[in-house]
C-alpha cells in the first residue's frame, strides 16, 4: 500500500515538473482549438441527425436569397449563371458526346408511378386519310416517377414562395409568379455528376441511405473537381440501378438522398441547379413536420431550382470511361404560362 502511494506521488511531482506541466498544457489547449474549430466548422455546426424543426426554420433565414437579387426577382439562384459562365461551360466541351438525363418515360402504373405517362394515337394507318399521323401525350409530372424541373413556385413555407412573393398569388390560372415560363431561355452551365454509390464502392445506395456534405467533400476529393458558383450539381444515388435489380418501391416513403443539413453546403458553394435520380431529399427526412427540408430550404429560402427523377446511370458510366465528371448542362423546360414546372430532356455534353 506504502508502495503504491510513493509511486502515484512521484508521478503527480514527475507531471507538475514545470517542463513537463508547460507541455500538458499545450497540448490540452491544441485539442481545445481543433475541437472548436470542427465544431464552428459550418459542416458540423449542427450534428447531422439533429435538424429538429427550430433549426430548419433558422437556415429559411440564414441560407435566404430573399433580396440578393432585387425585391422582384424570379430567377433566384439562376442569376449565378452569368454569361462569363456560359462561355466557361461551353468550353468543357472536348469530345463531342452528349448524354440524355431523362428517364424513358413510365406508361406502366407501379408503386413509385401512380400516374403514368399517357401516350394516345389520334390518327394512324388506313384511318387516317391523309399524310400524317397524330398522337397526344399526358403527364401529370410532379412525383418520383418521370424527368422534371421544379419552377420556384412549386412550394412554399408559411404562405411564402421564393422572394416572398405569397402563395395565393397562384390560382386555377397558375402561377402568376415564380412560374416556369421564367425559365424560358433555359439552362446552360457547367454540371457536375457527385456520384454516392461509386464512392461508397456499390452499385447503389439502399432506401433511407443519408447523403451528408462529407460524402459530397470526399467525391470532390476523389476527382479533384471542387462545386463552385453557378454549377448544377446532380447527386447520384443509383435509385434506376435498383429499381431495375430490385423492381418498383415506395419511393416517396423511404429513398437515399440528401440530409437537411447538406442544404448549408449548397449555399456556401452558391449553386445554381440542384438534380438528382430521385427527389433529392432522403426519405424518411428525419426532420419532424418536413417531409421535403432540402426541397424547402432550396426552392423557398434560396430560389434554387431542382431536377428530379434524372436518369444519371448512362451518365455515371460515360463520366466513368471518359474520367470526366464535369460537362455542358443544356436544358429547356416547356415555358407554360404559370406552370409549376416542367417535363424536360437535360443534356449533358462531354
Amino acid at each position: 500500500m506504502l508502495a503504491r502511494m510513493e509511486r502515484l506521488a512521484r508521478l503527480r511531482r514527475s507531471i507538475m515538473h514545470p517542463s513537463r506541466l508547460c507541455l500538458v498544457l499545450y497540448l490540452a489547449a491544441v485539442c481545445a482549438f481543433f475541437a472548436a474549430s470542427i465544431l464552428a466548422s459550418p459542416t458540423f455546426a449542427q450534428a447531422p441527425d439533429s435538424v429538429t424543426r427550430e433549426t430548419l426554420e433558422t437556415w429559411m433565414t440564414e441560407l435566404s436569397n430573399w433580396g440578393r437579387w432585387g425585391n422582384e426577382d424570379q430567377l433566384g439562384t439562376l442569376n449565378l449563371i452569368t454569361p462569363q459562365k456560359r462561355k466557361e461551360a461551353a468550353a468543357l466541351v472536348f469530345d463531342g458526346e452528349s448524354i440524355s438525363l431523362a428517364h424513358d418515360p413510365l406508361k406502366t402504373r407501379a408503386v413509385d408511378n401512380p400516374a403514368p405517362f399517357e401516350h394516345r394515337m389520334l390518327e394512324i394507318g388506313m384511318n387516317n386519310p391523309g399524310q400524317f399521323v397524330l398522337d397526344s401525350y399526358s403527364v401529370r409530372y410532379h412525383g418520383y416517377a418521370h424527368t422534371h424541373l421544379d419552377a420556384l413556385c412549386h412550394m412554399s413555407a408559411e404562405g411564402e414562395m421564393y422572394n416572398g412573393f405569397p402563395q395565393d398569388t397562384v390560382t386555377e390560372g397558375g402561377c402568376q409568379k415564380l412560374g416556369i415560363d421564367g425559365f424560358k431561355q433555359g439552362i446552360f452551365t457547367r454540371g457536375i455528376l457527385i456520384d454516392i454509390p461509386r464512392l461508397k464502392g456499390v452499385e447503389y445506395l439502399e432506401p433511407g441511405t443519408q447523403i451528408h456534405a462529407t460524402d459530397l467533400e470526399a467525391w470532390e476529393k476523389r476527382v479533384s473537381i471542387q462545386v463552385e458558383s453557378g454549377d448544377a450539381v446532380f447527386i447520384r444515388t443509383g435509385r434506376w440501378a435498383r429499381r431495375r435489380s430490385e423492381g418498383p418501391w415506395a419511393v416517396s416513403r423511404t429513398s437515399a438522398g440528401l440530409h437537411a443539413s447538406v442544404a448549408r453546403w449548397l449555399k456556401e458553394r452558391d449553386v445554381a441547379v440542384l438534380g438528382s435520380d430521385a427527389a433529392s431529399d432522403v426519405f424518411p427526412s428525419g426532420v419532424e413536420g418536413s417531409t421535403h427540408p432540402v426541397h424547402q430550404l432550396a426552392l423557398v429560402a434560396m430560389g434554387m431550382p431542382i431536377f428530379d427523377n434524372a436518369d444519371l446511370e448512362t451518365l455515371s458510366e460515360t463520366a466513368a470511361r471518359l474520367n470526366r465528371w464535369e460537362f455542358l448542362l443544356t436544358a429547356a423546360p416547356i415555358p407554360v404560362g404559370g406552370g409549376t414546372g416542367s417535363p424536360l430532356n437535360p443534356i449533358a455534353t462531354f
